[in-house]
């Protein structure tokens, strides 16, 4: 966990990615919360993942690749 700590205190997520909360979802994607979960609802976002009892979270590098592959461009965040 030292590596992680550390690259929080570098201002970075740590090498193996980090979870989005919602309103960091909605920034990346650039999406309304009810499109967010429209498109959970229909299957075409990727997985939440629970965090905690009432905390849900995306994988970045799953939101992100969601972006690309919906907008063809390398790094749409």
């Amino acid at each position: 966990m030292r590596a992680v700590s550390a690259a929080k205190e570098r201002g970075r997520p740590s090498d193996r990615g980090r979870f989005l909360r919602i309103d960091d979802t909605i920034a990346t994607t650039g999406l309304s919360r009810a499109t967010v979960y429209r498109y959970i609802k229909e299957g075409d976002f990727p997985k939440q993942r629970q965090l905690t009892r009432r905390c849900v979270g995306w994988w970045e590098s799953d939101v992100l690749a969601w972006l690309e592959a919906r907008t063809g461009a390398p790094g749409a965040a």
